[in-house]
């Protein structure tokens, strides 16, 4: 087993140890600490994920927001992320995996993409992110330009030192529920 491998499997242990009352009320926090981020409150456009169980849960961040700003989601197309516009709860069927996907959302445009929230199997203080191995946001990172990225975890998912390749792109920042772990001056 690979060392990426290895930590997946550590991480998802460890994810079995907590309620999902824990995982929500650390979701709610992080998430709260998040809405006074500069970069969030002057973006227009987000980039999110709309969440599975043992993540950053999202689904009531994504109704609350919006309504005042234009939330993209990802859609899994072969190898790929297509990224649509979140109309409505309604309109989002399980995909691939089983993740609500906007299925009439039109398609975003990605230089609109002012910040990226993105989701992670764990995380290490210069922003390097272990994603759960089929480089569907590595790839979709790249395609993103000049959107600021953030990696949103809970405490325990931040390392040491997360094992890194080529391709694997890194964050501008890393929050948990206890706020910020890694900050880089960002623009005003």
């Amino acid at each position: 087993m690979t060392e990426k491998q290895l930590l997946r499997k550590r991480i998802a242990a460890q994810k079995k140890q907590y309620t999902p009352a824990q995982l929500s009320g650390w979701s709610s926090s992080l998430l709260e600490k998040l809405e006074s981020h500069p970069l969030f409150r002057s973006a227009q456009t987000l980039f999110l994920y709309y969440s599975l169980s043992d993540e950053v849960q999202t689904h009531e961040f994504i109704r609350k927001w919006s309504q005042e700003k234009r939330i993209v989601l990802p859609v899994v197309s072969g190898d790929n992320l297509e990224l649509r516009y979140f109309t409505d709860t309604q309109s989002l069927k399980k995909g691939c995996f089983g993740i609500g996907e906007p299925t009439d959302g039109q398609l975003a445009e990605e230089n609109e993409i002012d910040l990226a929230l993105i989701p992670g199997v764990a995380f290490d203080r210069l922003g390097n992110r272990l994603g759960r191995g089929k480089g569907y946001y590595d790839r979709t990172l790249k395609r993103l330009g000049h959107a600021y990225r953030i990696g949103i975890c809970f405490d325990f998912q931040i390392q040491e030192k997360v094992p890194t390749e080529e391709n694997d792109c890194r964050m501008d920042e890393v929050w948990t529920e206890n706020g910020p772990i890694s900050k880089k001056q960002y623009p005003q």
